[in-house]
């Protein structure tokens, strides 16, 4: 149930689990509880494009934390917030397993390896220009 609403939402806000709790007439701490126990669930609203940043070693080693200062400059975003235009979110991931085309990032489900820092800025400005031009 909480998967589902976070899909149909995007996150699960308060009220959403307040709303499960008495459906399922489990304790508001037990879902809660349960919820916040999980790394997938997000408890805020995400952007449209959801930016992931590798922050293992080999991805680190190979210029992940240049990376991810970048985009941060770039979007005006620490890690965890969303851009004011509600375009883009940074989060940041332990690892990937995919050690072989460190660094990496992911936006939505698209996988950029060997990533350079003036690819991934390039990357962004070209989904903004989609985006935008969607939006017309």
């Amino acid at each position: 149930m909480l998967q589902r609403v976070q899909r149909a939402l995007g996150f699960l806000p308060e009220q959403a689990l307040l709303e499960i709790a008495r459906l399922t007439r489990l304790s508001t701490a037990r879902v809660f509880g349960t919820a916040t126990f999980y790394a997938q669930f997000r408890f805020q609203p995400v952007g449209r494009n959801v930016i992931r940043v590798c922050r293992g070693t080999a991805c680190h080693v190979k210029g992940s934390d240049r990376i991810l200062e970048d985009i941060k400059g770039h979007l005006q975003v620490a890690p965890g917030q969303m851009t004011r235009d509600g375009l883009f979110t940074i989060e940041t991931v332990a690892c990937f397993g995919s050690c072989a085309l460190a660094p990496i990032m992911v936006v939505n489900d698209s996988v950029y390896g060997s990533l350079k820092r003036s690819r991934a800025l390039k990357l962004l400005d070209e989904i903004r220009v989609r985006e935008e031009g969607l939006l017309m």
